[in-house]
């Protein structure tokens, strides 16, 4: 049989234009260059996005203690938004076992309160604060900067080396700077560990008379002229005092851990 009979082969040209035609049609309308530019241009933003929080994820997750955004800022580009790529990192796990929160000005991951049944451990305590420890440490978080004679008038009792001795190696408590009157005496205040330990985004987040009240820790019959002190309004008056370098706040507290152990008396 011959090739016309069979009828002749088809051009290989004609055949890929038709499957051409065909791609085309199943495509749609083809995108010019400026679309295939800007969906490149957002697919790279979008990714660079994905990257940063991937290494701002990992900074935090292996981190001992929490990271404030000056050192976030250090070790990522320069290009780098921080605080919105910690919103969007905080919302990715907002309905996590873990969040990530914001603590004195730091951030860190924690596990979800909802989920504190599960997790509780019984353990012993190496060392419990004592009655004292605890009211001194409440004067010093409410009334600081403050003095150790202003501490002791506020306690009625003096206060012995033992109960600043506890506070100094929790570091919970550091000296502030010396208040500019007679004698130049040193004030004291919290440290940023004091707000990781308890929670507290600021200073300003202790508890008030109504909350104190509410937690069955202040007596619900109070003076009617009863108040607690608003601890950002103290802090103003660090203003009127020279603060301490390391250096010699350091020195300070090795002198102090020095002196002789005095028990707590009443004051007359």
């Amino acid at each position: 049989m011959s090739d016309d009979e069979q009828g002749a082969p088809e051009d290989p040209i004609s055949q890929a234009i038709e499957a051409l035609k065909a791609q085309a049609a199943h495509q749609g309308p083809v995108e010019t260059e400026e679309d295939v530019a800007q969906t490149l241009g957002l697919r790279l933003a979008v990714d660079t996005e994905r990257k940063y929080m991937r290494i701002l994820e990992a900074l935090l997750f292996a981190a001992a203690e929490p990271l404030d955004e000056e050192t976030l800022i250090g070790r990522l580009p320069l290009e780098a938004n921080i605080p919105t790529l910690l919103n969007m990192l905080q919302e990715d796990y907002a309905e996590r076992g873990v969040r990530l929160v914001e603590v004195g000005g730091r951030w860190r991951f924690e596990t979800a309160p909802d989920l504190a049944e599960v997790l509780n451990e019984v353990r012993q305590e190496p060392r419990k604060l004592s009655q004292a420890a605890l009211e001194t440490l409440s004067i010093i978080a409410y009334h600081q900067p403050v003095t150790r004679a202003e501490i002791e008038e506020i306690r009625g009792v003096a206060v012995s080396k033992g109960t600043l001795d506890l506070l100094f190696e929790l570091r919970w408590v550091r000296p502030r700077g010396r208040r500019r009157s007679p004698g130049r005496p040193v004030t004291y205040g919290t440290t940023p560990l004091f707000l990781e330990y308890f929670g507290l985004k600021t200073i300003g987040d202790l508890p008030g008379q109504t909350d104190l009240k509410a937690a069955g820790l202040l007596d619900p019959r109070v003076p009617p002229d009863f108040t607690v002190p608003d601890p950002e309004r103290h802090i103003e008056e660090s203003l009127l005092e020279d603060p301490m370098d390391e250096e010699e706040a350091h020195a300070f507290h090795i002198d102090f851990m020095a002196e002789d152990e005095t028990p707590e008396t009443e004051t007359p």
